[in-house]
C-alpha cells in the first residue's frame, strides 16, 4: 500500500475552539495575524502552567535534521517535547546536505511513516518547503537561510513579558537584513506593532519578504520603517536588536563585513539614542566586541537569554498546535 499512516489535513484541535491551525510553520506567513496570536497566547499559557500540559503530545514522536551547529534550537525543541511527554530522535546533517544520499521526497515519504513531525535547521528553504510539499506530517522551520520563525515569535513573547500590548512597542533591528531581520519583520507586521530596520545599502532584507510584510501590515496597521542610519532607526525606541554580521554559510565574508558594519556596533552610545528603558535583544550566539559590546549585552536592559528561554516555550506552542495535543485550554475572552 502506498497510504501513509498520517494524513496531511487532520482535523484542527477541538480541545481550542476557535484556534487558528496550519500543516506546516515553514514561514511566519503560514501563520498570518491569526496564528501569530494564537502562538503567543498558548506560549503565555504552557509558561505559566506547565504541568497542565505534561501529558499533552503523548505517543507523539519528532525527528530533527539539522545541517548547522545549533545549541539553543535543538536543546529546547528537545526539552519542549520531552515535557509535553513525546520523545525526540535527532539526525546530524552537518557533515552532508539532506537531500545528499537520496531525494526529499524519498525521505518525506519514509519519514511520514514513523514519526509524528519533521523539525528542519537547513540552509536553504528551499529544503524546508520541499519536504513540507512531499511530506504528509508537519514539518517546522527551526532556522534556513531565508527565516528564522521560532526564534522571531519567541522574541516578541519576550517583548510581550516585559511591555505588555506590542501594539504599542517599537523595535529597531540593526545589522545585516538577514533571516532574523526577515522573521522580525514578517511577525511585526503580524502583530501590528512597529519596527524600523537599519542596514548597510546592499545589504537590506530580501524584497519578497518586505512586500508581503507590506501586504500584511495594510491589514494590521502595522508601522515598517527601513533606514540606512542606525542612529535614527532607534532614536526613542522599546528595544535594539542585532545579530551577527556573517552568519553561518557567509565565513569568508566576515573580515569585508566586520569593516562594512562596525557604524552599526551596538555600544552604549547607539543604546543611550533609544529609550532609557530599552531592551536589548540577540538571537544569539553573539560575537562580543563585533555586533555587541560586553557592557550591552551584560547590562541590566539586556533580554538575550529571557530570549532564550522563551524558544522552549513558543516551540512547546507550535508543536502542540500542529499535533493537536490533548489538553482541554480554556478560551480566551474577546476582552482579555
Amino acid at each position: 500500500m502506498n497510504s501513509p499512516l498520517q494524513t496531511r489535513t487532520p482535523a484542527a484541535p477541538e480541545t481550542f475552539p476557535g484556534i487558528f491551525w496550519c500543516p506546516d510553520l515553514i514561514s511566519t506567513r503560514d501563520l498570518g495575524p491569526q496564528g501569530v496570536e494564537a502562538v503567543l497566547h498558548l506560549t503565555e499559557l504552557m509558561k505559566s502552567r506547565p504541568s497542565v500540559f505534561q501529558r499533552a503530545l503523548a505517543g507523539k514522536q519528532m525527528v530533527m535534521f539539522f545541517e548547522k551547529p545549533s545549541l539553543r534550537t535543538r536543546l529546547t525543541f528537545e526539552a519542549g517535547m520531552s515535557s509535553l511527554g513525546g520523545s525526540t530522535m535527532f539526525v546530524d546533517q552537518t557533515h552532508s546536505r539532506l537531500d545528499a544520499r537520496e531525494s526529499l521526497s524519498d525521505i518525506a515519504h519514509n519519514l511520514e511513516r514513523w514519526v509524528d513531525v519533521i523539525v528542519l535547521r537547513t540552509f536553504s528553504q528551499e529544503t524546508i518547503e520541499g519536504m513540507a510539499r512531499h511530506a504528509t506530517i508537519p514539518v517546522i522551520n527551526a532556522l534556513s537561510d531565508l527565516e528564522h520563525p521560532c526564534q522571531a515569535l519567541a522574541d516578541y513573547f519576550t517583548l510581550q513579558e516585559r511591555f505588555g500590548d506590542l501594539r504599542k512597542i517599537s523595535l529597531a533591528y540593526v545589522g545585516d537584513g538577514n533571516n532574523v531581520a526577515h522573521s522580525l519583520l514578517l511577525t511585526c507586521a503580524c502583530i501590528g506593532s512597529s519596527i524600523r530596520v537599519a542596514t548597510p545599502k546592499g545589504y537590506e532584507p530580501n524584497q519578497q519578504i518586505v512586500a508581503d510584510a507590506r501586504k500584511i501590515a495594510k491589514q494590521t496597521g502595522a508601522q515598517l520603517e527601513f533606514l540606512t542610519d542606525p542612529i535614527a532607526a532607534v532614536a526613542g525606541v522599546d528595544a535594539v536588536y542585532t545579530d551577527a554580521w556573517a552568519s553561518m554559510g557567509q565565513e569568508s565574508e566576515a573580515t569585508e563585513r566586520a569593516t562594512l558594519f562596525q557604524p552599526y556596533q551596538v555600544n552604549r552610545k547607539l543604546m543611550a539614542e533609544a529609550a532609557p528603558h530599552a531592551a536589548f535583544m540577540h538571537c544569539l550566539p553573539a560575537h562580543r566586541g563585533e555586533e555587541v559590546t560586553n557592557d550591552v549585552m551584560d547590562s541590566e536592559n539586556s533580554v538575550i537569554f529571557d530570549q532564550a528561554e522563551n524558544r522552549l516555550h513558543v516551540q512547546k506552542a507550535i508543536l502542540y498546535l500542529l499535533l493537536g495535543g490533548a489538553v482541554r485550554l480554556p478560551v480566551r475572552s474577546a476582552h482579555a
